[in-house]
């Protein structure tokens, strides 16, 4: 969440960044409602304290009254005492009130759009910052989508995931799921080659993990939820991964941190019809490996372009046609300053498809998680910032794997993969 000093002093600039989100006049008044509770919590702090002093310095003169037989002048500075400590006990319920009501209002602000955010209200108005100048695959006639492929050479099942769980859990086997094995493999190598240390993570996590990062209270309705544990899946390792540094303080030396983490990903998306949302383009359970960084503030927008080209490094060495596109204010996500997405062209379907999202969320992770360290220069802590990105998301990549690599001969692997794989075409 946003830091409150931040908003209590850039109170213009907070609301700038909501108008880029597209707040309304109404939905503004959060802010004012943030100052005014932030004003009520300090001044009840203000007061207890104020009457603490003044209480403990009267205490002392009681002791002093009763020796020298003044008992009627120390019951009375008794007497002023119990009043000061039950306005203290008033106060003290007035700050709980606030800050509780504070908390409950910053957690509902978004983050603040990065000053390079376009404006926009949906993925229509993002900004296409590196577009594909290569030709695109050409398929033969014949050419189909990587729902009909895969049945036609057994790579994944989507009917008996409806049989074993339900839709949206696809069901890898014979040369699909060793594909699939082999992207894991392939991301993980090079995220380690990058300079990543890898982290197995849980698959499920608290709810301090899950409000930690973002998760909640935004997406908890996209979460699954094992109300009897009350554990959450993970969306994506992002979650587990990046909390393993809550409550730290880092050593300046050590930054930037830098993690990658496969696990499978579990998301409870609104259904839909159409060939979009087909076969691998939109599912509850999928793999993917992720890369997350906890950065020094003053070069985190340095490491945000690392981790795009990393990124871009391996939809070269797919071979994949992609375009990055930069989210405007209204498609971004809740707690990021900054986002690309990448999208791979599948050529079958003849529409881009994201693949990954890469984001710098500054501060706002990092307040919540309480990530620190302490500045050389001044000698005081000041909070890390957090990025993360998908490196790779892999049903889609799969998807278009198939798609555009298909052949009347089968389906090529690109080179690549084949040492992953153990095969160069399938089938």
């Amino acid at each position: 969440m946003l830091e409150l000093s931040f908003i209590r002093n850039n109170k213009d600039r907070v609301i700038k960044g909501l108008k880029l989100r597209n707040y309304s006049d109404e939905d503004l008044r959060v802010v004012d409602e943030i100052l005014k509770y932030d004003e009520e919590r300090r001044t009840c702090q203000y007061n207890i304290d104020s009457h603490k002093a003044e209480a403990k310095k009267l205490s002392k003169e009681i002791g002093g009254l009763m020796k020298t037989g003044k008992v009627a002048e120390a019951e009375a500075i008794k007497s002023k005492v119990a009043e000061l400590k039950s306005s203290i006990n008033e106060l003290s319920e007035r700050m709980s009130a606030a800050e509780a009501k504070l908390e409950e209002l910053l957690l509902s602000v978004p983050n603040i759009p990065h000053e390079s955010v376009p404006p926009g209200t949906s993925a229509d108005d993002n900004e296409v910052v590196k577009a594909w100048e290569k030709p695109f695959p050409e398929l033969p006639a014949n050419a189909l989508p990587h729902w009909e492929l895969a049945t036609k050479y057994n790579l994944f099942d989507l009917e008996l995931g409806v049989k074993l769980t339900g839709a949206g859990f696809p069901v890898y086997r014979g040369k699909g799921a060793r594909l699939e094995r082999a992207l894991i493999n392939f991301f993980l190598n090079e995220a380690g080659k990058a300079g990543y240390e890898e982290i197995a993570p849980p698959l499920m996590v608290n709810e301090d993990t899950a409000r930690a990062t973002g998760q909640l209270p935004d997406k908890e309705g996209q979460m699954y939820h094992v109300e009897k544990d009350n554990l959450y899946l993970i969306p994506t390792a992002e979650v587990p991964v990046t909390n393993l540094y809550r409550n730290e303080i880092v050593e300046v030396e050590a930054l930037p941190i830098k993690l990658t983490g496969y696990t499978p990903c579990f998301r409870r998306e609104a259904g839909s019809y159409g060939a979009h949302v087909r076969g691998l383009n939109r599912v509850h359970q999928f793999d993917k490996v992720e890369i997350v960084q906890i950065a020094h503030p003053d070069t985190s927008y340095q490491q945000l372009d690392e981790m795009l080209a990393h990124v871009s490094s391996l939809l070269d060495k797919l071979e994949l046609p992609y375009r990055i596109v930069k989210l405007c204010g209204g498609d971004m996500g809740f707690t990021s300053a900054l986002t690309y997405d990448f999208e791979v062209w599948s050529a079958a379907q003849k529409r881009w498809l994201e693949v990954s999202s890469v984001s710098n969320f500054e501060t706002y992770q990092s307040n919540r998680l309480k990530v620190r360290f302490k500045d050389p220069e001044t000698n005081k802590m000041r909070l890390a910032h957090t990025l993360n990105g998908s490196a790779l998301a892999l049903a889609r990549i799969v998807a278009a794997l198939l798609e555009n690599n298909q052949t009347a001969e089968g389906i090529v692997i690109p080179e690549v993969l084949r040492p992953y794989t153990g095969f160069d075409v399938i089938d």
